[in-house]
Order: structure tokens, then C-alpha cells, then sequence
């Protein structure tokens, strides 16, 4: 497998992505990673690391995009940047995936702008994986389409339906709507009419209603749809929470304690872990005729390693054609 790694993506790039790549090279013998970014910067990166294997190369990408830059005018003044060369090798069949820590924006506008969907994808959205009281749950969409229609919200719940059985191995995922009261009368018309869509349709059977922002890590459901603002917000304020919530029980509990601390210490580290992006790598966007694997900016060598890996995984799973396969099934208006 052959993975476009936006090396200049990232709060710390190209440190942590090229010492993630070599990681990833080392675990898993199939995989080829293509560094795309300023070359002469990335073969001294290299050169420096000391690996000299066969499996890692460099595609030259002259410009850079921001963490604050507007996505829209990234794209129209610089169209030789590393996140847009990544998107054009994956156009061009010439890598599998395509993995990044840059500017989330400019990262979907450019996957947006090739239009490489997969047939009947009307909208691509992105998926992160949330831990709840049963376990996991996927979220989407997070951000890349703000203005959905109710038959983009239906798609979402078959993406990510697909997305909990094979890469979250839920054997029979529940999808819920999150909507502001449980009633299927509640909402605007977009989650009313993508209630009726959902109830009616093919996903009929694992459909459980709405599920109200409380309900989403009480495990009510294991797939959880919204359109991209209210996702977003819900993500940033469950990261800022468990962030918040994490350093203080740290600072009270462990701060009384004495012999046990250094027990204390590893199990609220254990625990974070579940709430961490570090451990799942980043989120992909699904919809995608390809692969692609959204990073949090500020990811270390763990996280960019581990979203590689996740990047094989997801084509050894026939992820995309079974999305393919059952939005045949029954297409929406």
C-alpha cells in the first residue's frame, strides 16, 4: 500500500510525521510512505533520522498551508502545496491514502475540489470515534459539510454504519439521530425529514430515533448523525471537557493520595488514552474514492504512525466498496 503523507502538516511538522512514517514502515513491511513537502528540507529530515530504507520516498511540494489560513484562498494561491499535492497523487492513482495533520479546511476543500467520490456519494464527511459507557461510537459528520441536506445525513448512516462493524467491530451498530428531544417530531425539517429517511429506509432495522446531546456517551447508540456544525461543536466541547475533567480529578485525587500515587497516576493515563486522539491516529473522511486520514494538528509521532496503520486497515477491510455496494442499493433524491 502506498500512502501520501503530508509532511508539512501539523503544529510540529516535519519532525513528528517523518519519525511517525519510519515508525510505521518498521511495523508494517507492505506499507510505502511518499513524503510530500519542500525536498530539500525533507531528504536532510531524513537523512538525519538515519533510516535508509527503500519504502519511504519524497514527492516535492513547494508551498506550504497554514494552521490559520483560509481554506478557500489557500487553495487559489497555492496550488502547489503539500496538501494539494497529496490530494493529486491519490487523483492520479498514485497512492492509496493520503494522510494529514494540516489545516482540516484546506485538507476536505482539496478532497472536495478533485470530486473523487464514490459512486452515488453525494457529500464526504468525517467520522472520529468517541468513547462512551458500552464502549466506542462514531460521529459524523465533524466539519467538512456544515450544510447538509437529509439525504447526506441518511449516507452518514450508512458510512458509518459500515465504519462501526469493521473497524470498531460492533456486530450490529445502532444509528442515532442527535437531535435536540427524543420525539421524532423534533428538530427542523433537516432532522425531521432525515428522521423519516432513516426510518423508512434500508438502515430501517438499526435505526433507535434521536438521541439527545446527553445520550451520546451513555452508549444509546453506536452511530451518531449530524450535520458538520453541530458535530464540530460537539467535538471541540467533549475534547475541552475531557481535557478539563481529566486534569482536575488528577490534581484532586492524586494530590490526596500518598503511597498509591504512582498507581493512581498510570490508571488516569490508561483512562485518558480512551479520549485521546493519539491512540486512533485521526479521523477519516468517509465518501472518499480513496483514503483519507484527518490528523489533530498538534499529533506526535504516535498519532501519525498509528493513522498510516489505520490507513491499510481500512482498505484491507473493503471499507469503500461496501459503501459503494449499499448506497446502490437504494439511492436518495
Amino acid at each position: 500500500m502506498r500512502i501520501a503523507l503530508d509532511a508539512m502538516g501539523g503544529d510540529y511538522a516535519p519532525e513528528p510525521n517523518i519519525t511517525g512514517a519510519i515508525v510505521a514502515l518498521q511495523a508494517d513491511p507492505a506499507l510505502n510512505v511518499v513524503l510530500v513537502g519542500p525536498r530539500d528540507l525533507l531528504e536532510a529530515q531524513v537523512e538525519a533520522s538515519g533510516y535508509n530504507g527503500d519504502r519511504l520516498s519524497i514527492v516535492h511540494a513547494s508551498q506550504v498551508v497554514g494552521m490559520e489560513e483560509k481554506p478557500t484562498d489557500a487553495m487559489r494561491q497555492k496550488p502547489d502545496s503539500s496538501i494539494s499535492v497529496c490530494w493529486k497523487l491519490m487523483a492520479a492513482r498514485e497512492v492509496d491514502a493520503v494522510v494529514s495533520a494540516g489545516n482540516t479546511g484546506a485538507v476536505v476543500a482539496s478532497g472536495l475540489k478533485t470530486r473523487l467520490f464514490l459512486k452515488s456519494v453525494k457529500r464526504p464527511g468525517i467520522a472520529v470515534t468517541l468513547p462512551t459507557s458500552a464502549g466506542h461510537a462514531v460521529l459524523m459528520d465533524v466539519g467538512a459539510n456544515p450544510s447538509a441536506r437529509p439525504s447526506h445525513l441518511y449516507q452518514y448512516a450508512v458510512m458509518g454504519e459500515i465504519y462501526a462493524r469493521e473497524v470498531l467491530r460492533v456486530e450490529s451498530p445502532k444509528i442515532g439521530l442527535i437531535n435536540i428531544g427524543s420525539e421524532d417530531v423534533k428538530g427542523n425539517d433537516l432532522y425531521r425529514d432525515t428522521y423519516r429517511l432513516l426510518n423508512e429506509g434500508l438502515l430501517k432495522d438499526s435505526f433507535v430515533g434521536n438521541v439527545e446531546g446527553r445520550g451520546l456517551y451513555q452508549g444509546e447508540a453506536d452511530v451518531l448523525i449530524c450535520e458538520g456544525f453541530v458535530g464540530n461543536v460537539v467535538l471541540k466541547v467533549s475534547e475541552g471537557m475531557a481535557d478539563f475533567l481529566m486534569k482536575e480529578a488528577s490534581r484532586q485525587i492524586i494530590g490526596s493520595l500518598d503511597a498509591e500515587r504512582d498507581k493512581a497516576k498510570l490508571a488516569f493515563q490508561e483512562m485518558g488514552k480512551r479520549f485521546h486522539y493519539h491512540e486512533t491516529g485521526g479521523a477519516p473522511l468517509l465518501g472518499i474514492d480513496g483514503i483519507c486520514i484527518i490528523c489533530h494538528g498538534s499529533s506526535d509521532a504516535h498519532s501519525i504512525a498509528n493513522a498510516l496503520k489505520g490507513s491499510a486497515m481500512f482498505k484491507n477491510r473493503g471499507i469503500n466498496s461496501q459503501i459503494a455496494e449499499h448506497l446502490a442499493q437504494k439511492p436518495v433524491a
